[in-house]
């Protein structure tokens, strides 16, 4: 071997027990890779940073901020807003969740799909009385799974579309990767709901996670009637199956500036009439947009706001400017374009209006106001913003034309019309444009880590392969599997990339086994899109660990799981996909 080889390997092999070590951050232990390897000279200066404007990364951080526009805009809601309608048998619900998962996560990107639907699963379990490690694992299984159907569900298949267009010249596109991955798919969420769940060790999901959302304080907030709400018409009675399905009490209703006596239960709803609920800010936000309600001063808000609609919760101090009087006292809407939407007061329920309540001390406030305007309204009524929970203001009205824009985009890019790059970066704009995705809050949608690793990967990847150092591990898979079909060699050849994706970032994996696959296939004199898809599926399958994927490490802590759990489901669910996709992979790009 040369000196570029030996260091490159020596170098891969400590990034390895870096990040199996897990002492430091995996951007960080891969940027200062790339910094040695361009210090040594093994990495071209030149070649530096091109990691950071190559396709693939540009595509995951534009998908991350797409993904956020689709949940602002309520589209999603849309469709996870039935699964709590009733309690199901354990089997039917983690199949119900993880189709939705699946589906979800084709189409945006999957911890983007796990993180919509962890909170419904928690409710779920809750309601069911069930421990939520029963079914947090099956559901991020499943929108793993999920984000192998089509280019944009998971990064793995970006960069593997991207080396193929550097390998032959045309990339993978938006619906090739469907066939193998709809397969694996059905059969990975089949054996998910009907056996994988039983194999959870129960004794480790001791965790309630439900105590995430027991430990939110309830507001007590007003919700608006108006003329397009299917509510009008109705008693306050009717209203308790969508408030039981949203995780929201009604507790009275105002009416012409007063609130009417007791719960109001028997008292018909009328347009302009103020529903008052209490619950956490997301079931209010959910029960808000389900039922096409306002909150007090949005309509007047959202025409002034220079950016989009943001939720803060504040806690007030002794000597806040707010102390003893109310929001109307010191005119908050007028003066700072910002409601006070709910107050939360250590579990007491009050019957004054909440714009009329006069504020204690200690007191927890949820305000709506301009994303960008937010911090300063707190500074300026003398409160102490709490830590942010990734509250977000639906904006239901706009769902039909956030999805009409995606779905313009990737018909676009399927057609060849635009680059998806180009399609997803004009759906972003619109986003901005349209205050669907707040402008201030634009970049905090990109998950920064996963592009500094990518970016630093990619040109570690290259160097490894223009130094030859893939076509050594290439040729050593060919001479093993000389003896046997090539059905052999592209099982081994997940074997080896599913175990690496186990260990590492499934990103990092896809960089390391895209020239593997190329020059293997080019030793065999064979067509190489069967290696890159079988890579495509192997590093997305990172079913074993905790740190594979970061489906696995979000569900850890609220699962109750530990370390060792995760390969009980995992190892018999990645035999699976590796039964189901090779004959496919053969089937679907013969050699």
């Amino acid at each position: 071997m040369t000196f570029e080889q030996m260091f490159l390997f020596g170098l891969f092999i400590a990034v390895f027990a870096m990040l199996i070590w897990g002492k430091f951050r995996y951007d960080l232990v891969a940027f200062g890779a790339l910094v040695i390897a361009l210090i040594v000279g093994v990495v071209p200066y030149k070649e530096a940073f091109s990691g950071f404007g190559h396709p693939a990364t540009i595509i995951i951080a534009l998908v991350l901020v797409v993904s956020r526009g689709l949940i602002n805009s309520g589209a999603i809601d849309l469709i996870t807003r039935r699964l709590l309608a009733t309690e199901r048998p354990v089997a039917q619900h983690i199949g119900i969740m993880g189709v939705v998962g699946g589906v979800l996560s084709a189409f945006i990107n999957n911890v983007a799909a796990l993180a919509i639907l962890m909170p419904v699963d928690m409710q779920a379990a809750g309601k069911a009385k069930r421990l939520v490690g029963i079914t947090l694992m099956p559901l991020a299984f499943a929108t793993i799974l999920g984000g192998m159907i089509t280019l944009i569900g998971t990064p793995p298949n970006i960069i593997i579309a991207a080396y193929r267009e550097t390998a032959t010249g045309t990339p993978f596109s938006m619906f090739d990767f469907a066939p193998v991955g709809i397969a694996c798919t059905i059969a990975g969420i089949s054996f998910i709901a009907l056996v994988g769940w039983r194999l959870i060790p129960i004794d480790t999901t001791k965790s309630d996670g439900n105590s995430t959302f027991n430990s939110l304080d309830d507001y007590i907030a007003e919700l608006v009637v108006g003329e397009d709400s299917p509510l009008l018409g109705k008693m306050v009675r009717d209203l308790d199956a969508d408030a039981e399905e949203a995780d929201v009490e009604v507790i009275g209703l105002v009416r012409r500036g007063k609130r009417l006596p007791g719960r109001a239960r028997s008292n018909e709803i009328r347009k302009g009439d103020m529903l008052v609920v209490e619950a956490p800010p997301g079931p209010i936000d959910k029960f808000r947009s389900a039922l096409k309600l306002s909150f007090v001063g949005e309509d007047r808000q959202t025409k002034i706001a220079s950016e989009g609609m943001a939720l803060m919760e504040v806690v007030v101090p002794d000597d806040s400017r707010i102390i003893g009087r109310s929001a109307l006292d010191v005119k908050l809407l007028y003066r700072q374009n910002t409601s006070l939407l709910g107050v939360s007061r250590k579990g007491k329920k009050f019957v004054e209006r909440v714009r009329h309540l006069p504020i204690q001390s200690g007191d927890v406030l949820l305000l709506l106001g301009s994303s960008d305007q937010l911090p300063s309204v707190a500074n300026w009524l003398g409160v102490l913003p709490l830590r942010e929970r990734g509250l977000n203001v639906t904006q239901h009205k706009q769902a039909g034309l956030a999805v009409g824009l995606f779905a313009a985009a990737i018909l676009l890019a399927s057609l060849g019309v635009l680059q998806l790059a180009v399609a997803l970066a004009a759906v972003v704009v619109l986003y901005v444009v349209l205050k669907i995705v707040p402008i201030t809050t634009l970049y905090e949608q990109i998950e920064w880590p996963v592009i500094v690793l990518l970016g630093s990967m990619i040109p570690l990847g290259t160097a490894l392969e223009t130094a030859g150092g893939t076509g050594l591990i290439a040729n050593a898979i060919v001479s093993f599997t000389a003896p046997y079909p090539i059905a052999v060699v592209l099982t081994v050849l997940m074997v080896v990339t599913m175990t690496l994706s186990d260990l590492l970032n499934n990103t990092a994996t896809a960089v390391i086994a895209a020239p593997i696959a190329v020059n293997i296939a080019t030793a065999l004199d064979v067509n190489p899109d069967p290696f890159l898809m079988a890579v495509a599926v192997a590093a997305s399958c990172a079913f074993l660990t905790p740190i594979g994927h970061k489906n696995n490490t979000l569900i850890m802590g609220p699962g109750g799981y530990r370390f060792g759990d995760y390969w009980r489901m995992g190892l018999p669910l990645e035999i699976i996909v590796i039964v189901v996709s090779v004959p496919m992979i053969l089937l679907v790009w013969p050699l």
